[in-house]
């Protein structure tokens, strides 16, 4: 049976280069057996990333349901033998940025600085919030850049010196036992993080990290147009890096509240207003509940249940571009439930000469 590599890496079809990358690295980063994960569960994502990763095996994959035959990586592959013996193909190259953090193991991220990891925050706002905007503030604990320091990890004053790790060089060679196998590299120095020099004395406050954890108040404009799921990134808004490298960014996923009201489908906001048959049939003017306050609405006669009136540009402002969607008034049409003798009669009469 073939394998369903969409399923497996849990993205759509249409999935971009991009979500591909993401739903691998989140799986990596969860069954990778280094950190006590799933070898199996591993294996399996890495063959669906190579497959799905690369545009003409991938076209090949969605036309035919199978792979190319004796796949090797994307460039730079080789075939590792590990978990039993069982071998499976890794691609050395995209390591470092797959992997992030731990790329380093594999000596794909020698000489990087370890640069601030990134924010996933929720904010809650009201319909009408995300119709036309919000300044939405909270506050966090995060790793933030060292006040005393100003981020260099050295006391104030503090003479730099060349790092007796490295010699200055601000690499040293590693050997480490994988689960790849047993791998000489040359890598990032630990004590200078690289960059060949140390403080005489580290900063009293950070110990010498560069960075402090505090509370820091957070404001991101909410842009009018919103929807329920987008989300927002605030550039280097993450966690600070450690020793002045670049911080993470912040990504804010938007909320939206149910508003009894309104429903929403994509720029246009639906809504009902109920209207007595008898108005229905003469004609009326009615006032219904937009996001802009009430407004008249005018019900032609003979308006049948289920008639859509447009409000025109009185809906959800255009994220992309200038302009706002409509407002759709679907009309309900009362019918009393008991009737007067005198409404009874009329009503024979009038379906008597119809």
């Amino acid at each position: 049976m073939p394998k369903d590599y969409y399923k497996t890496l849990g993205i759509e079809k249409n999935a971009s280069a991009e979500e591909v990358k993401a739903a691998f690295r989140r799986l990596a980063l969860e069954h990778h057996p280094d950190r006590g994960g799933n070898a199996e569960k591993f294996k399996a994502a890495n063959e669906a990333y190579q497959v799905l990763s690369d545009s003409s095996k991938r076209a090949q994959y969605d036309r035919f349901g199978t792979a190319p035959e004796g796949m090797s990586g994307f460039g730079g592959g080789f075939n590792a033998q590990g978990f039993g013996g069982q071998g499976f193909n890794i691609n050395m190259n995209d390591l470092g940025d797959i992997f992030g953090g731990f790329g380093d193991l594999f000596g794909a991220g020698a000489g990087r600085q370890q640069n601030g990891r990134d924010i996933n925050l929720d904010a809650k706002i009201d319909f009408h919030e995300a119709v036309f905007g919000v300044d939405y503030s909270t506050e966090i604990m995060k790793p933030t850049r060292c006040s005393h320091c100003y981020g260099t990890g050295g006391e104030p004053g503090s003479k730099q010196e060349s790092c007796p790790t490295c010699r200055g060089a601000g690499r040293v060679n590693q050997t480490r036992n994988t689960m790849f196998g047993v791998f000489q590299t040359t890598g990032m120095c630990p004590d200078c993080q690289g960059s060949g020099k140390k403080f005489e004395k580290i900063c009293t406050v950070c110990r010498g990290s560069g960075v402090t954890r505090e509370r820091q108040a957070i404001k991101v404009r909410i842009p009018a147009g919103v929807d329920d799921g987008n989300t927002i990134r605030v550039a280097g808004g993450g966690e600070a890096g450690e020793r002045g490298a670049s911080s993470g960014d912040l990504y804010v996923r938007v909320l939206v509240k149910n508003d009894p009201r309104f429903a929403r489908r994509n720029d246009d906001i639906l809504s009902e207003a109920s209207v007595p048959f008898a108005e229905a049939a003469l004609g009326t003017t009615v006032f219904v509940e937009t996001v802009d306050g009430k407004v008249e609405l005018k019900i032609p006669a003979g308006t049948q249940p289920g008639t859509v009136v447009k409000l025109k540009s009185r809906g959800v402002p255009h994220l992309q571009h200038e302009g706002r969607g409509d407002h759709l008034v679907t009309i309900t049409v009362e019918v009393p439930k008991k009737l007067s003798k005198k409404q009874k009669q009329l009503l024979e009469e009038f379906r008597d000469i119809t």
